[in-house]
């Protein structure tokens, strides 16, 4: 056995991932490729600290007609039983990247959407209530929930096809996986030439959700008479929504692609330490949800005030990330 097939053996003994054992050694995830795959050999020095990593002797690295029998006891009683590693081939990590440039752009228009949804029933509302418009009130507000639900659905028939073509690629974001040679690299080639428009684009998203404001401190300041036309604040609200719904555009559309890289590239939220707090989290998620559910309905049902209870809904998300981080501290105390 040469030197190359020792080190994937030892290394999958161990359970590790080549990045963890590059982060070991102080070398990049690319040298180790290069080692296991026979393009090149470590130095000495490098040697010396993989026979200390692994508790092997330098000359079961070294001297390829030794074979694992030389290896201390507690190496070889490393667990077999649990499965390798998924690998991630070049062609894989391409599809997965394809596939998430289209996701974004849906998945992106549904929730732009979703925003815009209600400006018609506004904008018909207030000109109903202006006395501009030869509709009655039930007309104005049957064609707004037209329009409204119109683009509701188109939006969730864009996360439905969006959810069916990204099932195959879901192991990416709940299991840990080894990437071949050269992956790596190659995403963050991709990332590092996309990292200048992520910056702008998540700017711009950011910018104008703040100042979509402006139309509305506007239409106050033109009409700030209480007798003054009605039909302006309307409008200024209606130009809220749609500059809102174009910066939450860009910050989706550029946060999943930048997403798609983190993934492959198992960093930040997509760490496989990340992971496995997910996974922990599944139950309590399941069951928190569960019972604010049945709380909403609950207090709808017996109070009548459906237009009160829906305030569930935004303190039950506030909580769940404080249910979240007291959960993960207990766990992390035992």
């Amino acid at each position: 056995m040469i030197l190359a097939d020792k080190l994937i053996d030892l290394r999958k003994r161990s359970g590790w991932s080549q990045e963890e054992l590059a982060d070991k050694l102080g070398v990049s995830r690319q040298s180790i490729s290069k080692w296991e795959s026979a393009q090149s050999v470590p130095d000495m020095n490098r040697i010396l600290k993989l026979s200390e990593i692994f508790g092997v002797s330098t000359d079961y690295l070294l001297k390829d007609e030794l074979e694992p029998e030389g290896l201390r006891q507690e190496t070889l009683n490393v667990s077999d039983a649990e499965p390798p590693l998924r690998r991630v081939s070049m062609e894989e990590a391409t599809a997965f990247l394809t596939q998430r440039s289209a996701a974004a752009k849906r998945v992106s228009l549904g929730v732009m959407l979703c925003i815009l949804s209600p400006i018609l029933l506004i904008l018909l509302s207030g000109l109903q209530s202006a006395g501009s418009l030869a509709l009655s009130e039930a007309q104005a507000v049957g064609l707004g929930l037209i329009a409204l639900f119109l683009l509701i659905g188109g939006a969730v028939a864009l996360f439905i096809l969006t959810g069916l073509r990204s099932a195959r690629f879901e192991y990416l974001d709940r299991e840990p996986f080894e990437t071949e040679y050269g992956v790596d690299g190659m995403v963050k080639d991709r990332r590092e030439k996309y990292r200048g428009t992520f910056g702008v684009r998540l700017t711009a998203g950011i910018v104008l959700c703040v100042l979509s404001v402006l139309p509305v401190f506007l239409s106050l300041l033109i009409c700030s008479d209480d007798n003054g036309p009605f039909f302006p604040h309307v409008c200024a609200v209606a130009l809220l929504l749609a500059v809102v719904s174009v910066g939450v555009l860009l910050i989706v559309h550029s946060a999943m692609i930048w997403g798609g890289y983190q993934t492959l590239l198992e960093e930040g939220d997509h760490s496989r330490a990340s992971k496995a707090d997910s996974k922990r989290n599944e139950a309590l998620s399941s069951g928190y949800w569960c019972a604010v559910t049945a709380g909403y309905l609950a207090w709808s049902f017996l109070s009548g005030d459906w237009g009160r209870t829906w305030i569930v809904w935004p303190i039950a998300g506030v909580l769940f990330g404080l249910v979240l981080v007291v959960a993960n501290a207990i766990r992390g105390k035992k």
